[in-house]
């Protein structure tokens, strides 16, 4: 297996689509780890298998599982109202159809739950047809192409997101990106904690990973990979360097993208989902995170970012064989920035892929599938 990971990784170095990568498979305890190319085009700093990355989306698995703690502690229960704690968002108005202008709008039928949320299904979240009404206001507070440390403050954008109609009836549709990011806001009303410092708490510290958080300390940056995203021409255009947009926590910490990590770290997530939760979840939380939870129908609507496959909490579930690399059962989810992770319970495997070029739209990479096809 190293010799066509490496190959697969090599091949996408040399011609220039990534200036290095990182992958790492891990069967049981045999666990593999390729790190080709370098940390920056340049090549002035060699990629190693500890180097941290900005691993975007693939942050959302974690703010899920964060979410369950509190769940399973007591504090939230999946059927509760979010407006307990987010009361900016009690009275949700809906547009009266998907096409609708966002002035044409009805009540929503029932609030939004803390499960619409883990399900990504509150009503918000980006559609496959981006050209909505509802949607183009949406791009307006939950804009990713600026860095999040130009949003405003977690209070102002919930202000911002509440004049906002929802697209759909609350858990009626799948939505892509909203929910995590209330997932963590949520998080912090609930606790009082900031949300770096709730998933320190919840899921760093206790699962050992080290290298994971919101910002990377001045003494590791020497391990930090540049930013990139790829051109018209696919050329490669340098977006964020070590010392910039994380040298600091952001005022809006997000939980649906906002943490660096490396591949050592997310394989210890990985691990505590593989065997039932470990000391943090219960196996029946873990079951409902990684079970699909939408319907055919919701499915299909979402083919755009899922592929037909599923969701469960904060990641993809594999339903349907349609390529080799897709295992019913297997969770996990891909990160803009390049980045990519699963786990795969019916044969306790993990595959992480982490790149430092951005994806050009919800599409998984050439090189990405290359890599679900060398560890198929």
């Amino acid at each position: 297996m190293s010799s066509t990971l490496y190959e697969t990784l090599r091949r996408r170095v040399d011609d220039g689509t990534v200036p290095g990568a990182v992958a790492l498979v891990a069967r049981g305890d045999d666990v593999e780890a390729v790190a080709v190319g370098a940390a920056d085009v340049g090549g002035s700093v060699p990629m190693t298998r500890k180097s941290i990355f900005r691993i975007a989306s693939i942050t959302k698995p974690i703010m899920a599982a964060a979410v369950l703690t509190l769940v399973e502690g007591g504090r939230l229960a999946l059927d509760d109202p979010i407006a307990e704690w987010l009361p900016e968002l009690a009275k949700p108005r809906v547009v009266r159809t998907p096409e609708s202008p966002v002035d044409d709008v009805v009540p929503a039928a029932r609030s939004i739950t803390v499960e619409d949320l883990l399900t990504s299904r509150p009503g918000w979240g980006l559609p496959s047809d981006f050209s909505l009404p509802a949607a183009k206001a949406l791009f307006e507070v939950q804009d990713h192409s600026r860095p999040l440390e130009s949003w405003p403050d977690p209070d102002e954008w919930l202000s911002r997101l509440a004049e906002v109609p929802l697209l759909h009836q609350p858990g009626e549709a799948w939505l892509y990106g909203t929910a995590s990011a209330l997932q963590g806001l949520l998080a912090a009303r609930v606790t009082g904690l900031t949300l770096p410092e709730f998933l320190a708490e919840r899921i760093f510290e206790p699962l050992g990973m080290e290298d994971t958080g919101f910002e990377v300390p001045a003494a590791e940056r020497d391990r930090f990979t540049w930013a990139y995203a790829p051109s018209e021409s696919g050329d490669l255009h340098l977006t964020d360097t070590p010392d910039g947009d994380f040298s600091s926590v952001p005022r809006f910490a997000s939980g649906g993208g906002g943490l660096v990590s490396t591949a050592d770290d997310w394989l210890a997530f990985a691990r505590m989902l593989l065997s039932g939760g470990g000391d943090l979840l219960s196996p029946t939380s873990v079951r409902r995170m990684t079970g699909n939870q939408l319907t055919p129908a919701q499915r299909e609507n979402a083919r755009l970012f899922l592929d037909g496959q599923g969701w469960g909490y904060g990641g993809q579930v594999d339903v349907d064989p349609i390529e080799p690399w897709n295992v019913p059962g297997r969770y996990g989810w891909i990160g803009g920035t390049g980045t990519t992770a699963h786990v795969i319970p019916a044969t306790n495997t993990v595959t992480i892929l982490l790149t430092q070029v951005a994806m050009r739209g919800p599409t998984p990479k050439r090189l990405m599938r290359e890599f679900w096809r060398a560890c198929a």
